[in-house]
């Protein structure tokens, strides 16, 4: 795999902190209720920080990418996400979301083991946590409104 394979990786990467964006903001006005409202634009300013993050990255000089260029894992190939509707029903809506913070989560993990610069694996080990985070606080939210008889 070689640099321009890793900027289109990256490339891919903004494409769907762009399209999360997107998606958290036009849910977030169509729900009603106060929290998820708040909840769905956290989300989305969080997914405007992962942009201009990995932004940064593509401004680098293609030799001062710090990535193992010999080994290919395919990270590409997980990259195809459909497109998401907000006509959903909220459940549906946070079903979507899961999904996509799952994706994104296992996306900066392969890109941390693809790298070798240092800082570059600990940017990418954050933005999987940050990502694990917003999946785990979704689970919480979907489970409590897939479930109240649990309560």
């Amino acid at each position: 795999m070689d640099t321009d394979e890793y900027r289109s990786i990256i490339s891919n990467a903004i494409e769907r902190e762009i399209e999360s964006y997107t998606f958290y903001r036009t849910v977030r006005e169509k729900v009603t209720d106060e929290n998820l409202k708040n909840l769905f634009n956290e989300l989305a300013g969080e997914e405007s920080k992962h942009r201009k993050t990995l932004e940064a990255l593509l401004l680098k000089e293609p030799g001062k990418l710090g990535f193992d260029t010999k080994r290919d894992y395919k990270v590409a190939d997980t990259l195809d996400v459909p497109p998401l509707s907000a006509d959903l029903k909220p459940l549906d809506g946070l079903v979507i979301a899961i999904r996509k913070e799952l994706d994104a989560m296992q996306m900066y993990t392969q890109l941390a083991g693809l790298s070798v610069d240092p800082d570059q694996i600990e940017l990418f080990e954050s933005l999987a946590s940050m990502e694990r985070g917003h999946k785990a606080r979704l689970e919480d939210i979907y489970t409590n409104r897939a479930f109240p008889e649990a309560w």
